[in-house]
């Protein structure tokens, strides 16, 4: 009979978080270890994913922390290697130039595509195969509502979660026969190192909690809820899924809200 109660129970599990420093990695990385997970927090700044890990241990969770670059294809499959098998992986990191996508460099597209969209795909190349050695292990890689509705200035960004997304399908589909889930959580917008900009800017700021159903931005924890059903027996029939975290964002067009009536009472 099934135990609804230890449906988000992660005791005895083990979970690498990548991009665990700061930001929704963090909150992720948290989440996981609250639900009971073994969580390796990695991250370029290791010194920043020993703070997380802190954290966690000052929580009564267990942890480490390890340096991963996305970007290091050797450094990847060393991590891998060494970490073996996992039950759970949680891939963060992102980058993004804001500029009109004719004017971005060579450079710039090459920098955003190599991290965002190759890094993913380097990670999981790494990591699944063990997985599906195993026949068990839940992948969530971070997308965005960018993967469905862009603006100016996120032509590359956008181009980059949708491909993160999509590849994160075509993954669900070739490893579901053997046990291995794979899902995408898009976030509306968040209030993190990378959306900075955005935050500094008053009318920018107050524009984007607007757009989303609930007036307001979220905070990283408010993603860390997604990520551990992602990677818990409460989601054991889902993969493949593109889990929006947005405020409604998505769900509402336009940018203006018409005179209705007010409410009767």
């Amino acid at each position: 009979m099934f135990d609804y109660s230890k449906m988000f129970d992660l005791s005895g599990r083990r979970a690498l978080v990548i991009g665990g420093a700061s930001g929704i990695g963090q909150a992720s990385a948290l989440g996981l270890a609250a639900h009971g997970a073994e969580v390796v927090v990695a991250d370029l700044n290791v010194a920043l994913a020993e703070e997380t890990v802190h954290q966690i241990k000052k929580g009564g969770g267990k942890g480490a922390a390890m340096k991963i670059d996305m970007r290091d294809k050797a450094n990847i499959e060393a991590a891998a290697q060494s970490l073996g098998a996992l039950d759970a992986l949680v891939v963060t990191p992102s980058i993004n130039v804001r500029k009109p996508l004719l004017d971005l460099t060579d450079d710039e597209f090459d920098r955003v595509v190599d991290l965002n969209l190759k890094g993913v795909f380097r990670v999981l190349r790494a990591f699944a195969p063990a997985m599906a050695a195993r026949g068990k292990g839940s992948i969530v890689a971070l997308s965005s509502v960018r993967a469905q509705v862009v603006e100016p200035g996120q032509g590359v960004y956008a181009a980059t979660k949708a491909g993160t997304l999509q590849m994160i399908r075509a993954l669900a589909a070739e490893l579901g026969p053997l046990g291995v889930r794979l899902n995408a959580v898009a976030p509306g917008v968040v209030e993190t190192p990378l959306t900075k900009q955005i935050i500094e800017n008053d009318a920018w700021y107050r524009a984007y909690a607007d757009k989303s159903m609930l007036k307001r931005w979220a905070s990283p924890a408010e993603m860390a809820g997604a990520v551990v059903f992602l990677c818990s027996d409460a989601s054991s029939y889902v993969t493949g899924s593109y889990l929006l975290v947005d405020g409604g964002w998505t769900a509402v067009d336009g940018r203006f809200t018409p005179p209705l009536p007010k409410r009767a009472g």
